[in-house]
This record gives C-alpha cells, structure tokens and sequence, in this order.
C-alpha cells in the first residue's frame, strides 16, 4: 500500500496514453464481462470522444506517474478508473470527492455486472434511480444510473 497523499490535477493532452493505459487495466481487472472486441471498440470510443470531450482531473503518487482519473460532463461523473495496481489506496475516493464535493446534486450511470464499482458509489452516498438493459452504445451491458443528493 502507497502511503503518500494521492496529488490532483487537471488533465494535459500529453496525459492521453497514459489515461488509456489506466483505463484498459482497469476495465479488464473489472469487466469480465467484456469480450475482447467489445473493450477494444470501446478503447477506441475512449480516445476519440471522451477524452476530449470531458473535464478530466487526474490523480498521481508523488514523483509518479498517473495511477486514476475521472472524467466529468456538469454534474455527471462519466468516467472514473483506477490502475489495479492502486485499488483500495484512496485513489477513486480522491478523485471522486474532488469533483463532486461542490456538487449539490451527482450523477453516473455504472454497469451492473461491476458490482465493486456499485458499492463504491454507494459508499459515497449514490442512490440506484433507473436501470437500462443496454449501455448508450446499445450493447447488451445493463447500466444502474444512480444520483447522489
């Protein structure tokens, strides 16, 4: 376990490999749901519309390379993932507190077949609101979209 505080900053173009890097470790430590062509199609979402399309905060050990970020569009979290190698150090609750905290009211949406990214969230206050049987890109990947108050 990392012991030194987890350092927040805002995303730089130069970021992107490393972000994807995260992403695809992240996704397959916890989308074993996902067949191989399903995280290459989606890796390639990733880069081209939600990497440039959101406000991205990155988090990073001292001295380090980035290890999480979270991505966000108003007042909905889109986007939030962790290296593996960092789960369970604080890193995600760090980043989602830093984005959230001024919100007065949050949304995501979280694929239901992630249920540690499920009680994450709800840890940190998110309710379950709906349910999709189809992710936005109409694969058969049901969403819980959750809010927090």
């Amino acid at each position: 376990m990392n012991d030194d505080p987890v350092l927040l900053r805002a995303s730089t173009p130069d970021d992107q490999p490393d972000l994807l890097r995260i992403w695809r470790r992240a996704v397959e430590a916890t989308h074993d749901f996902l067949t191989r062509a399903d995280v290459d199609e989606i890796e390639a979402e990733v880069r081209k519309h939600a990497l440039p399309g959101l406000t991205i905060t990155v988090a990073q050990w001292p001295e380090g390379a980035p290890v999480g970020w979270v991505g966000v569009d108003g007042t909905r979290v889109e986007a939030l993932f962790v290296d593996p190698a960092a789960h369970r150090q604080g890193v995600g609750t760090a980043l989602l507190t830093s984005v959230t905290g001024p919100m007065s009211e949050v949304a995501l949406d979280v694929n239901e077949q992630n249920p540690s990214a499920r009680r994450f969230y709800e840890r940190h206050g998110f309710v379950q609101i709906g349910r999709s049987e189809h992710d936005a890109q109409g694969r058969p990947y049901p969403l819980l979209h959750m809010r927090r108050p």
